[in-house]
């Protein structure tokens, strides 16, 4: 299933609304307490797991509030997270040479470097949650180094404490794309990542949650990032450092995850800060990330 979290356009009541989206794309079917214990939130659907996810498809067809895609506001799958995004640094190897260096001296080539031995975790805050089509407030970076960053990102269903890598993927409720958008300075001069890649807006998710069911090898799955239609990023899931299973057992074994957590399984090469000069965003521009069949996540920068 195409699952995604919505406000109408008309008549809204600016409440958030759980949907799905059929076979052809062209409407959105909204599931929020549309049947006996229907759940209400993209939560309360994790949390149902498999059984509520089997009740939603058998329940898809008849259901009456159908509205087309025109007349809807898609919103990220989780507009508030329940905790922090997980998410993974230097999961590329040709992401780990391109990022070497924030800001080499005059004359310098950034250094060939190893890639981590182990998993690089960090958060972003909720906060820095926003929707498909929301702008990117690249204002709020005063030190003008606003960078893209397209990833898969992997929603846990049922979660746990001591997740062997073996068993991850049964773990696995579905996939979206999440830009881990940040402000290359503020990242170096705090010394760690969460500050400058939490600022307000700069999590674009969405544009849905396709469930696991419905791709049989996420390896394969294509990671695309173009900035004004330039491509940019192009990258294969194949190709991470740390495979899902293998960051699933690294986070689960001694913290618990919950159903609904989210993590963004890190970037291929491309980057701004990757070229020379640094091709840092800039308002008006526009970044797509595409990763098929869940979509492409487009957001304009202001």
């Amino acid at each position: 299933m195409r699952l995604v979290t919505f406000r109408r356009t008309r008549n809204d009541d600016g409440r958030a609304r759980l949907g799905a989206i059929p076979e052809g794309g062209q409407e959105v079917v909204e599931l929020s307490g549309a049947y006996l214990n229907a759940p209400r939130s993209m939560l309360d659907l994790v949390e149902g797991g498999a059984e509520a996810l089997r009740v939603a498809a058998l329940n898809l067809a008849h259901l009456p509030k159908r509205y087309s895609l025109s007349e809807v506001r898609l919103l990220a799958p989780f507009p508030m997270p329940r905790r922090n995004i997980f998410c993974i640094g230097k999961n590329y190897r040709e992401h780990v040479n391109e990022v070497s260096f924030i800001e080499p001296k005059e004359g310098e080539q950034p250094p060939r470097v190893d890639a981590p031995a182990h998993p690089v975790v960090f958060t972003k805050a909720t906060t820095a949650v926003i929707g498909p089509d929301a702008a990117i407030p690249s204002w709020l970076d005063d030190t003008d180094s606003t960078d893209y960053e397209g990833e898969l990102a992997v929603v846990i269903g049922r979660g746990g404490r001591g997740i062997a890598a073996a068993d991850a993927m049964d773990h696995v409720f579905g996939y979206t794309i999440v830009n881990d958008v940040t402000a290359r300075r503020l990242q170096k001069r705090h010394g760690q990542w969460f500050v400058g890649k939490s600022l307000d807006g700069f999590c674009p998710m969405g544009p849905c949650i396709v469930t696991a069911d419905e791709i049989p090898d996420v390896s394969q799955l294509k990671v695309q990032t173009r900035v004004n239609h330039d491509l940019r990023q192009n990258g294969c899931v194949g190709d991470l450092i740390f495979d899902i299973p293998t960051l699933i057992e690294t986070l689960s074994r001694g913290m618990t995850l919950l159903p609904g957590d989210i993590i963004a399984t890190g970037t291929p090469a491309g980057v701004g800060m990757g070229f020379d000069p640094y091709r840092f965003l800039e308002p008006g521009d526009e970044v797509e990330i595409t990763i098929e069949p869940i979509g492409t996540l487009r957001n304009p920068v202001a």
